[in-house]
């Protein structure tokens, strides 16, 4: 923990800086904390987005989401010189040819090749899932371990990289479940789980179950449920956990169960078949949990 600056003169802990002077000056009395600040940004400035583009002198950061991590140069795919001519004739085909040798040289080896396939894939089916890009990172991150531990080798590209996300969601605190993620991927979703266990024993994942409370936003709101609504049920979920009744059982289950009840108690009715297919369960998983849930919490619920 940084100890709070403080004025040595009036004992304010409002300050102002000046970048011009690379000063901190106290806001109430004008004492000068601390000059000669080293400026980190740009010698330059720019007044709109493209000034801004054409003067800065460095790329897009580095990214785990390329397979050379961003750090290679690419030939831009526009036909157009420094000046925004548009480049034609001979020297036209001269810069495609350039473009795709260029596109070769970037990968090298098999390894390379790989990461190359499997980042892409990553990428088509976290866009389909609309996952943030920090789940995308987490995942990449997971597959260039299992790469370098050679845990790829003799296994399904796809599978692997369905598994990296499975288990990058459930990290980062974004649970889908393995239908989700075979519903976007190319092979079944028993093959994901066979996959998800080798790399969780490879890679010495030591992932926490996921908790049924982290589905109740997202299926309430593929419910239309009110805020309220589902409060409701995170509160009957917090419950049943203190009292040990979803061990042992599935998570997504009891989402929708206590969704449902939530939903009957509030007045925002819905039906099992449609708490069901939102949470991708059966009915029947819907009313035993529901059952379980009413009867060991003692829950009155309106008919």
């Amino acid at each position: 923990m940084t100890p709070k600056r403080v004025c040595p003169v009036c004992g304010s802990t409002e300050f102002i800086y000046d970048p011009k002077r690379g000063e901190i000056v106290c806001a109430k009395c004008g004492y000068v904390i601390e000059d000669n600040i080293v400026d980190e940004g740009p010698e330059w400035r720019a007044f709109e987005p493209g000034q801004r583009e054409k003067r800065a002198r460095t790329g897009a950061p580095m990214t785990l989401m390329i397979h050379d991590k961003g750090l290679s140069t690419d030939i831009d795919w526009r036909d157009k010189d420094i000046h925004g001519n548009q480049i034609t004739g001979m020297y036209r085909t001269k810069l495609r040819r350039l473009r795709m040798w260029q596109r070769r040289m970037r990968i090298n080896d098999a390894a390379e090749r790989n990461l190359a396939f499997a980042l892409s894939e990553l990428d088509r089916m976290a866009a389909q899932m609309r996952l943030p890009r920090r789940v995308k990172e987490v995942a990449a991150s997971l597959y260039r371990k299992a790469v370098m531990k050679k845990l790829i080798r003799g296994r399904s590209i796809e599978g692997m990289v369905s598994a990296a996300l499975y288990a990058a969601c459930r990290m980062e605190g974004i649970p889908r479940t393995l239908d989700e993620i075979a519903a976007v991927s190319k092979v079944t979703k028993k093959e994901i789980g066979r996959s998800y266990r080798f790399m969780a024993r490879g890679l010495n994942l030591n992932l926490r179950p996921t908790s049924p409370i982290e589905y109740v936003d997202r299926f309430g709101d593929a419910l239309r449920l009110s805020s309220r609504t589902k409060k409701r049920a995170k509160e009957i979920l917090n419950e049943a956990i203190k009292k040990g009744i979803t061990s042992g059982k599935g998570p997504t289950g009891l989402a929708a169960a206590a969704l449902y009840i939530a939903a009957l108690l509030e007045g925002e009715k819905r039906t099992q078949r449609e708490v069901a297919e939102v949470a991708h369960v059966t009915e029947v998983t819907v009313r035993n949990r529901y059952k379980e849930l009413v009867d060991r919490l003692k829950i009155n619920v309106p008919m």
